[in-house]
């Protein structure tokens, strides 16, 4: 799989539990998920959805949907 069909691949996954209604998850799963190819196991926004998530950043639908979706 390439860096480009996984990071769609972990998006996909990450929105279906933001879709419903699961914000918290969907974001703890896009930031597992990246950890699982060797060209997104160290992506920034891995440790930037983490400092986000501590800070009370990303607490609602609308700002994880705008996360997820912001990844490349």
């Amino acid at each position: 799989m390439t860096r480009a069909e996984h990071l769609q691949w972990c998006k996909n996954r990450a929105m279906e539990y933001v879709n419903a209604g699961d914000a918290q998850q969907g974001l703890t799963s896009i930031m597992s998920d990246l950890r699982k190819h060797p060209e997104t196991e160290s992506h920034a926004g891995i440790q930037l959805g983490m400092i986000m998530l501590m800070g009370n950043q990303l607490n609602n639908i609308t700002d994880a949907e705008e996360f997820i979706n912001g990844f490349n």
